[in-house]
């Protein structure tokens, strides 16, 4: 861990300096800790990019007691893409691997989230928190009502992810009304195992905390996952409909925010 006590800031990149802060840390993260690759990927400047990158707002988390130097100050990132942004590119990213007409036809005001991460010193700790609490702040600001995003299972394998993906199918399926369909290219069936060969501890140690995180909050998937073979990852689509949390989540979700 650190040994200066955090001092942290949270706001959107504001400059082309902050934006490659953020895609220097989403390489250590993405392509250096975790194996992922992509037709943009900078390795000669370690940058992972792509190109949504100039569409999206960038939610950057920096410890400014860390260091003088702004791309080691840049600890946590949060990519986020309104409805009307999406629209200026013609899709959002998630359209790659899964079919979203449910979620572009219900009329709600939609924001896609795509490659959080942190730097692993700030891990399991308040980091996260001030994320959460920035991205609240965003969500009312906004006016946001469904949240959703594709989120990840290091590896390739389905069937090394036979017990979590099968729980998640069982137990945390989108309504069909906002049910987004993986595509079938490179798509795995997330009904692996039948309910009653569930071990929800054993499945529940699998699932990443961003998952579980966004479980917690209410959050379903939609229906099938993506084996994303540049990124080394299993993806499910995650949505997350505002009206639906209960008193003790919202309040979980909008602590700290002014109203």
């Amino acid at each position: 861990m650190t040994q200066t006590e955090p001092q942290f800031v949270v706001k959107l990149a504001e400059s082309e300096a902050e934006l490659k802060a953020a895609q220097r840390l989403r390489y250590d993260v993405f392509v250096a800790e975790l194996g992922a690759g992509g037709a943009m990927v900078d390795h000669a400047n370690r940058l992972e990019v792509d190109q949504f990158d100039p569409f999206f707002d960038h939610l950057i988390l920096l410890d400014v007691a860390r260091s003088d130097v702004l791309e080691e100050q840049v600890i946590g990132v949060y990519r986020l893409l309104r409805d009307d942004q999406a629209a200026k590119i013609g899709q959002f990213y998630s359209e790659a691997e899964y079919d979203l007409t449910p979620l572009k036809n219900s009329g709600r005001k939609l924001l896609e989230l795509g490659r959080s991460c942190l730097h692993a010193d700030y891990r399991g700790g308040a980091a996260m928190f001030h994320l959460w609490n920035a991205l609240a702040a965003y969500v009312l600001e906004n006016g946001i009502e469904i949240l959703f995003g594709v989120a990840s299972f290091h590896g390739t394998d389905p069937q090394e992810l036979a017990q979590p993906l099968s729980m998640l199918h069982h137990n945390h399926l989108a309504p069909e009304a906002l049910r987004a369909t993986v595509k079938t290219d490179s798509s795995t069936s997330m009904n692996l195992l039948p309910k009653e060969q569930l071990d929800r501890k054993a499945a529940m140690l699998a699932v990443p905390a961003l998952i579980k995180a966004y479980l917690r909050l209410g959050g379903v998937v939609g229906q099938g996952a993506y084996i994303d073979r540049d990124f080394n990852t299993i993806d499910v689509c995650l949505i997350m409909d505002t009206e639906k949390l209960n008193a003790k989540q919202r309040s979980i979700y909008t602590k700290g925010v002014a109203g």
